[in-house]
């Protein structure tokens, strides 16, 4: 299962999120302060914290999948992203929760922080379906 989670979109490595620790089997993903998710000098573009979040959310997703033996396609039905906070420079995390999964589709929650686990910077709410490889 970790070897899954860890295979990243090539998005994900670009800004390069990565598996942190795991928590009660769901992954922490962190992202370095760099360059390439620097927006206004000093903090993080929106895109890459939502992007950060979008992934520990499908992170989250598949290890609860792989917790059931399922391997069906995930295709997005909508993201909200909520900023709370600037994020600054230094590392920020992620971790996903999934709030419920049925058959063909799947709610998730995320949430984003850097200093302080209890001070998000950001979170989500996201819409997944849970389509069958066969179709």
């Amino acid at each position: 299962m970790a070897q899954e989670i860890e295979a990243l979109t090539p998005y994900a490595r670009s800004l390069g999120i990565a598996v942190e620790s795991w928590e009660d089997g769901i992954p922490i993903l962190s992202v370095p302060f760099e360059e390439t998710v620097e927006g206004r000098p000093e903090h993080y573009h929106g895109g890459a914290t939502g992007g950060l979040l979008e992934t520990a959310g499908y992170a989250a997703l598949r290890a609860e999948l792989g917790r059931q033996s399922r391997a069906p396609m995930l295709k997005p039905i909508n993201i909200t992203v909520q900023y709370l906070a600037a994020g600054k420079s230094r590392t920020s995390y992620a971790l996903g929760r999934v709030t419920k999964l049925g058959r063909r589709s799947a709610n998730i929650t995320v949430e984003a922080w850097q200093d302080d686990r209890t001070r998000p910077v950001a979170t989500a709410v996201m819409n997944v379906l849970v389509a069958s490889p066969e179709g």
